[in-house]
């Protein structure tokens, strides 16, 4: 496969991000765009998408891609995957990957029907300290990890005062996203733990609503790795203030023979290495060479190297390494913990 025609399903905020993403990696084009707000397509045609649709069946069945990015609101991302697979598309889903785990099988069961990939934006594995800290516990440099803490923590659906946006009624609806904070943040951190720990089971779980959210807005997961024998403490929540590029999250190994902590590889001021990375990205287009994308945002470099390895995989016909089944079991890590604090939030069908 030469160059990839893509199709961005959603143009809202992690939409944009994907559609920037794309504009740095050689031989992807997005070559249509949907979303039901108008001032979302206006963006995307801002950016350079020659066709936008309101309705995002319509644009799977009147143009020629091979793949879909689906950055949609997660109660439509087993319809519209479903939809891109029958498509014959390739897609890269954002997180959660669905809903339920029930959701997630449908779409794992379309993709297989189709012969084609699905891949996840599981992103914290994708930011420069956390692959850091895997190749030093690759290593071995701290032997055997007995126990581990990773954590991330924002505002939630809100903007951080002054607000400059309105929440959208579906953030604030259970039945839409599937959950809270455990949902929308935890899913990154068991990936990040089932990356370096092998298979993990749940051992606890604990959530509670404090902001009198219709969800939860703090959660604390204990799993172990099967592989590792590593007991591992995951926390999400939705409680405090933050604003890109800082981000409000650590990871933390404690080896036999040593200690990792990802604040150790984190840039020390982010404004002056902005500031530098911009300066280095103006030098070596000067020199005729190529930037190194989202180098000056930092955080969103995630995105970019998680969609890149996506595309990469999609063309050398292999299996994208953040791929659909990871997404599911991601899915059923989350179904499990809410089972054990008590908590069985419904998802149901809700209409576009």
């Amino acid at each position: 496969m030469s160059d990839l025609r893509i199709g961005l399903l959603g143009v809202g905020n992690i939409g944009t991000v994907h559609l920037q993403s794309t504009r740095g990696i050689e031989g992807v084009d997005v070559v249509a765009a949907a979303d039901a707000v108008p001032g979302n397509r206006k963006r995307a045609e801002r950016l350079g998408v020659d066709r936008t649709y309101d309705d995002f069946t319509d644009c799977l069945q009147n143009e020629d891609l091979d793949a879909a990015i689906v950055a949609l609101p997660p109660f439509l991302h087993a319809d519209a995957t479903v939809a891109a697979a029958e498509a014959g598309c390739h897609v890269f889903v954002e997180k959660p990957f669905a809903r339920t785990v029930a959701e997630g099988e449908r779409m794992l069961e379309a993709a297989d029907n189709a012969g084609v990939s699905i891949g996840v934006d599981h992103t914290i594995r994708y930011q420069p300290e956390v692959q850091r800290l895997k190749e030093l516990y690759d290593e071995g440099r701290i032997g055997h990890v007995p126990v581990a803490s990773i954590s991330r923590i924002n505002n939630g659906p809100f903007s951080a005062p002054p607000a400059r946006q309105g929440v959208s009624s579906w953030q604030l609806d259970p039945t839409a996203t599937g959950g809270g904070a455990l949902m929308d943040l935890g899913v990154h951190l068991l990936d990040v733990l089932e990356w370096f720990f092998g298979d993990l089971s749940v051992e606890y779980a604990h959530v509670e609503s404090g902001l009198d959210l219709p969800y939860e807005d703090t959660a604390t997961v204990v799993v172990r790795g099967a592989e590792s024998g590593t007991t591992a403490t995951l926390t999400a929540g939705f409680f405090q203030w933050e604003e890109p590029p800082n981000v409000t999250g650590n990871f933390r190994l404690d080896g036999v023979a040593d200690s990792l902590v990802s604040d150790d590889y984190m840039p020390k001021r982010f404004v002056s290495h902005a500031a530098k990375s911009a300066l280095e990205n103006l030098t070596r287009r000067v020199r005729g060479e190529t930037p190194h994308y989202f180098k000056p945002t930092y955080y969103y470099q995630a995105h970019y190297h998680a969609l890149s390895d996506f595309c990469d995989a999609v063309r050398a016909g292999e299996t994208p390494p953040v791929d659909g089944a990871c997404g599911l079991r991601m899915v059923e890590h989350v179904a499990e913990a809410y089972r054990q604090a008590g908590v069985e939030p419904a998802a149901v069908e809700v209409d576009r």
